[in-house]
């Protein structure tokens, strides 16, 4: 199996990571915005504009797909490739505050 080449997706914008977060079971968009507000505590809250917009970069690179549309409400899913992405921005995530944290601490 060939090395996925991370650095054409990484690193996630905030809300890109959050959406695609939420995204562990398939949502439509006005329920991401709650559920992204509600994970991060009220520090990111998502407009439509801001949210669409992360939909169409993400749809484009693989990394969520259209499950289903309910009425006027498109549905959206995380792909194995988009869970393959996540974690490995967790990965990096986890490194960065490791660092932080040695640092901060060392002071």
């Amino acid at each position: 199996m060939s090395e996925i080449h991370f650095s054409k997706y990484l690193p996630l914008s905030e809300a890109t990571f959050y959406v695609m977060l939420a995204l562990n079971e398939p949502l439509h968009g006005y329920a991401i915005m709650q559920k992204v507000e509600t994970m991060s505590g009220g520090s990111v809250t998502l407009g439509p504009g801001t949210l669409y917009g992360v939909f169409g970069t993400l749809e484009k690179q693989a990394l969520i797909v259209k499950v289903a549309e309910e009425e006027r409400r498109k549905v959206y899913a995380l792909t194995e490739f988009g869970r393959e992405v996540l974690a490995e921005q967790v990965r990096r995530l986890e490194i960065m505050v490791g660092n932080a944290r040695v640092l901060l601490n060392a002071s």
